[in-house]
């Protein structure tokens, strides 16, 4: 039998490796910056054309590179970062595995233009799919010039699975941002198609924050510093009252590098334990400094995984920092809870003239669905007329004339129910049914009403808007600017609108009818992390995220008071809807406790 192992090809080798270390475009920019930053960098330009699918250029004034350094950069594990095995446990650089041009050239044609300080003239190598296509003198400034060009073009299924090109931008500028925080003693500039989208002098660390994030993150950050023999600790967090649903800014760095760690991220949500409600996020920038033979960063290629070999103890001294951060320089609230003031079982009286609960200044007209105005969510006001009431549930009334309720397959059996429906603690909706007792959660059923509205809505392209008196300026990042111009169209048919004022702010001039409590600028952040975090194409899935989010945002709270009507629409609208059994996320709606199981509960 004749031997069948061979050795591969360098280029079929150097596409296989670049697998891992090109993802995408934007891991092109992180290896390209980093290559720059450990070349001793002090300005460092990014500029790409159609979100790095046709170019991706990286200039820095570093040291450059030799003619023989140039051609031999682009070699498989040539580096100038280590030499040896014990380098690797003391490493101060950002790159060493000398896999990273190699893995580029192999999947796009890359042309470099280098120039060492010393030299008079530079070097100009082109390469294509790992193949050198011309290498020769030409004269330009010192440092190193990158361009890479047709990313994947010779692997047609990785660029065929690129996202749009918002979405690209977007984790393009991700991978910058986090570059950029580790290092504020270095001038960036990002230009996309010739628009310059960040211009970011050297600058203290705060300053740094602020220009990426914008200014009003000065008065929600907190200082945190710690200096220890094992770790020194330092940075910002974010101030308690501040908690965000979704969309906060959370890093980590250890020595420079931006770093993905789970078990500190445990410790952070520790320390803000009963500080903020549960399911919510708080916003970061925290530094370790460590003893680089006490980390190991060689676990993946990417380099975003870092083990620590005193974990235990560093997650001790971050949860005390934290702790000590917020004990100096915040304050926690006190609040006193009047237990007569929230019944525990409410039960209204006849639909003429609904009875108030103890202390509470009730208004019969009161409507759950309407808009929601300045005194803020659950507030007791005016509500509609019956007219318009109606009018509102225009859509739902017809979808309930084509397809009767006896009809929906999700539909418990309700054919002797009673007409009295209980709420219990502001949370549950308690109705007799012919074979037990049913109990409704008020929260997730409106989740389950709005959302098939607001699907709808985007659907049909027939948003409903409520106009702002003062509309609302909001401050959105560049990543952020790249999700907004991909879902502009479905928050349109939502009902919002949305004006760019220049310099990455935003007037937001009218909101989807039964939000206008809500706060805009929260909303808006939290709809565009919602369509940054789908990630997909498919725009069934980007909608359906949206109206889940707006849904959730607009819905009752738990602990409102419904009077008997608004309990009894509220079921009524439940059971019209497709499937009211279960919410958009999936979670149970309403439970039935059977007749059998209340006999055996007291026998």
């Amino acid at each position: 039998m004749s031997d069948i192992i061979h050795l591969l090809p360098d280029s079929v080798a150097n596409q296989i490796a670049a697998g891992e270390v090109v993802q995408r475009p934007a891991s092109v920019i992180k290896e390209l910056v980093e290559n720059a930053i450990d070349a001793g960098a002090t300005e460092v330009q990014v500029a790409v054309t159609d979100a790095g699918r046709t170019s991706i250029q990286v200039v820095d004034n570093g040291t450059g590179m030799s003619e023989t350094d140039a051609r031999l950069s682009f070699e498989r594990h040539a580096t100038s970062k280590i030499s040896g095995p014990d380098d690797l446990f003391n490493l101060r650089t950002m790159g060493f595995r000398g896999e990273a041009l190699a893995s580029i050239a192999a999947v796009s044609e890359v042309e470099l233009r280098t120039r060492l300080s010393s030299s008079e003239l530079g070097t100009r190598i082109v390469i294509s799919a790992s193949k050198l296509v011309s290498q020769e003198p030409v004269s330009c400034p010192a440092g190193s010039n990158f361009l890479v060009k047709n990313l994947f073009f010779n692997v047609p299924a990785r660029r065929k699975f690129l996202k749009s090109n918002a979405t690209e931008l977007n984790n393009m500028l991700q991978e910058f941002e986090r570059i950029v925080l580790v290092h504020p003693n270095i001038s960036f500039i990002f230009r996309s198609n010739g628009a310059e989208l960040y211009r970011l002098p050297a600058a203290p660390l705060m300053q740094r924050i602020l220009a990426v994030f914008g200014k009003k993150m000065e008065a929600q950050l907190l200082p945190i510093g710690v200096d220890t023999s094992l770790v020194k600790i330092s940075g910002y967090i974010g101030k308690p009252e501040l908690y965000r649903k979704k969309g906060a800014h959370q890093y980590f760095f250890v020595n420079g590098r931006y770093m993905r760690h789970p078990y500190f991220h445990k410790a952070v949500v520790e320390a803000y334990e009963k500080l903020i409600p549960i399911g919510t996020q708080m916003s970061y920038f925290i530094y370790f400094e460590v003893d680089p033979r006490n980390i190991d960063v060689n676990i993946h290629p990417t380099k975003v995984e870092i083990k620590f070999e005193d974990e235990p103890a560093i997650w001790q001294i971050l949860l005390a920092a934290i702790k000590e951060a917020l004990g100096k320089n915040y304050e926690v609230p006190r609040i006193d809870f009047e237990p007569q003031d929230n019944p525990m079982f409410d039960r209204p009286g006849t639909p003429s003239g609904p009875v108030s609960p103890p202390k509470v200044d009730y208004h019969p007209g009161y409507d759950p669905f309407a808009g929601r105005g300045g005194e803020g969510r659950g507030a007791a006001r005016g509500g509609r007329s019956a007219a318009d009431w109606e009018k509102f549930f225009s859509d739902l009334d017809a979808k309930r004339a084509e397809t009767s309720v006896a009809e929906s397959p999700a539909m418990p059996d309700m054919a002797e129910k009673s007409s009295a429906i209980w709420q219990y603690k502001g949370r549950y909706l308690l109705m007799p049914m012919k074979s037990g007792l049913m109990f409704i959660d008020q929260h997730r059923a409106h989740v389950r009403v709005l959302y098939e509205q607001y699907l709808s809505q985007i659907r049909s392209m027939k948003g409903v808007s409520q106009g702002i008196l003062f509309p609302e300026a909001v401050a959105l990042s560049a990543s952020e600017e790249a999700v907004l111009q991909e879902v502009s169209s479905d928050l349109a048919y939502l009902g919002f609108e949305i004006t760019p004022l220049g310099g990455g702010s935003y007037a937001v001039q009218a909101m989807p009818e039964g939000t206008e409590g809500l706060d805009p600028s929260t909303l808006l952040h939290d709809m565009l992390h919602t369509a940054a975090e789908t990630g997909k194409d498919v725009k069934s899935d980007v909608h359906s995220r949206l109206s889940l989010t707006l849904a959730r945002s607009s819905a009752i709270v738990y602990g409102q008071v419904l009077s008997a009507d608004e309990m009894a629409y509220l079921v009524d609208r439940l059971f019209a809807t497709s499937s009211p059994n279960y919410g958009p996320d999936g979670k149970v709606v309403f439970i039935i406790m059977e007749d059998d199981q209340l006999r055996q509960s007291f026998s």
